[in-house]
């Protein structure tokens, strides 16, 4: 997914760049919040394996790759804000020392990537976890559950961040509904992925350690699976 240089118009990429830059200074305020003892260690990891994944790339349109993201994933282990955090950290590496992505276009990626991705999945987990809080608590099957419809609604979302930067200062001559079909019909593939992966991840983590995770901290106690 990550846009490189001259997909988007330079006026546009100033625009999401502004954007990024924003959300990014609020994610570093409110992160203060989420981080302690146990969730500093678990980031510096999370970037690390977010970052080993994201290098697994393959071509979607001229330009732009598709990949699995970890947004939704980061959120539900460290919370949403250190979440934007650890990929925003993940984009900038990725476009300054790999060229993965343009630096033009590295707001872009942020905002699709690091804040949308991030947001939505975790909006998906909080509601999907509610749902299944109707009995006692959640179990290791409803939380892989959980994670596997954020890693997918997460994906698929900043899949749609790039379709609606590309209407607003699209440069490449691909018309929009095209770019719109088969970024939504790839990603939901990718989000299928990223779902698995989540939820497999989360699962093994809350079997071993779930005090680490996010998302249950302050929920009711998990029951058995």
């Amino acid at each position: 997914m990550h846009m490189s240089d001259g997909i988007v118009s330079a006026p546009a990429s100033m625009f999401f760049g502004a954007l990024a830059v924003m959300a990014v200074a609020v994610a570093v305020r409110r992160a203060r919040t989420e981080l302690d003892e146990r969730s500093v260690p678990l980031a510096g990891l999370l970037t690390a394996f977010i970052f080993a994944v994201q290098m697994v790339n393959f071509p979607i349109l001229p330009g732009v790759s598709g990949h699995l993201l970890g947004g939704a994933l980061a959120a539900i282990l460290v919370g949403p804000y250190t979440g934007i955090l650890c990929l925003t950290i993940v984009l900038v590496v990725q476009a300054l020392l790999f060229a993965d992505g343009g630096i033009s276009a590295l707001g872009m990626n942020v905002i699709n990537m690091a804040v949308i991705g991030v947001a939505t999945g975790y909006l998906a987990a909080v509601f999907s976890a509610r749902l299944c809080r109707r009995t006692a608590g959640l179990s290791l099957r409803q939380l892989g559950f959980v994670g596997f419809i954020a890693g997918l609604i997460g994906t698929i979302c900043a899949a749609m961040g790039f379709v609606a930067e590309y209407a607003i200062g699209g440069a490449s001559g691909v018309a929009l509904d095209s770019v719109a079909a088969y970024m939504f019909a790839t990603h939901v593939l990718v989000g299928v992925g990223e779902g698995a992966i989540t939820s497999l991840t989360v699962i093994a983590v809350g079997k071993a350690r779930p005090d680490l995770i996010y998302l249950l901290r302050s929920q009711p106690r998990r029951v058995p699976a």
